[in-house]
């Protein structure tokens, strides 16, 4: 599929971390504490990413996420940067979120799965799964995670995010519900994830900005955004979907409207376990795509 051109000022922005790839392989967590270095996040958005159905256009999906990475990832084409995220002797759990109202886009796994594949990992070496992770073999004996949800308003922590998606790896998930699911973070140190996740995305393509009680959906409380958030550190691609899911929250409601419970788990994935960064000055944020109705 041709690739999208990036205008002299977006390329010129994506050379901030220009070492970011290897970096992000060999440790995440390393990386992460760097503070003198930005933390990367691009936004991609596409209006053509549905079709006149409201179905998602597979091939404009993917077109999306290798542009996003190729930015992310400063190469010159999306498989230099699929090259420097994975590797053949990987093994790869992509964990995925499958509530019954916003799941993570089937199209979106297989694309994942088949830039996997193209990376050199033998598909027996690569699983997709969300409630099933601590019984998945493949994931048991994973080298790399690629970690991807919808972003949603969430009766517990106040959005499903990127840091919120491991839950799974703990046994008792419920056990992390209390204060508004503070610990979250600690999830992410646990030896079947540290250090192992090569990829976030975070899919914004119908976020859900309003909801109510445990299991609160209603299609009054989506909106086609048509946008992904690709990164390599998650607390950063959840401050930027939070301020996005806030500022539509803002504009439908006519006014300031907090988030209850409040997302505080976000800012103590960095404040309490130092997995990226939650301060905005610190996140390098790249747009890419439509910038009508941004919000950001």
């Amino acid at each position: 599929m041709k690739e999208q051109s990036l205008t002299r000022r977006e390329f010129i922005k994506t050379g901030t971390i220009a070492a970011v790839g290897a970096i992000v392989v060999n440790s995440p967590l390393k990386f992460f504490a760097m503070q003198t270095v930005k933390s990367k996040v691009v936004l991609i958005r596409n209006e053509n990413v549905f079709n006149d159905n409201g179905k998602i256009v597979a091939g404009v999906l993917e077109q999306m996420l290798d542009d996003a990475v190729k930015v992310l990832f400063n190469t010159n084409n999306s498989t230099q940067a699929w090259n420097k995220i994975l590797k053949p002797e990987d093994v790869l759990g992509i964990k995925s979120n499958v509530w019954r109202n916003l799941r993570t886009p089937f199209e979106l796994e297989q694309v994942l799965k088949k830039r996997a594949i193209d990376a050199g990992i033998k598909e027996k070496d690569i699983s997709i799964n969300d409630h099933g992770v601590l019984r998945d073999n493949v994931f048991k004996r994973s080298t790399a995670l690629i970690n991807t949800r919808p972003m949603r308003t969430h009766y517990w922590s106040g959005v499903g995010s990127l840091v919120k998606n491991y839950i799974m790896f703990e046994e008792y998930p419920a056990s992390l519900h209390p204060d508004s699911c503070a610990d979250l973070g600690k999830v992410w140190l646990y030896p079947i994830v540290r250090g192992k996740t090569r990829l976030n995305v975070l899919v914004l393509l119908t976020p859900l900005f309003h909801s109510v009680g445990p299991h609160g959906f209603s299609k009054d409380y989506i909106w086609r955004y048509n946008g992904l958030i690709v990164g390599t550190d998650p607390v950063a691609c959840d401050v930027i979907g939070l301020r996005i899911i806030e500022a539509k929250r803002k504009e439908f409601f006519g006014e300031d409207n907090p988030l209850n419970p409040p997302a505080k788990h976000i800012k103590l994935a960095d404040t309490r376990f130092h997995l990226g960064t939650a301060d905005p000055k610190k996140i390098d944020l790249i747009k890419i795509g439509s910038k009508e109705g941004i919000l950001i």
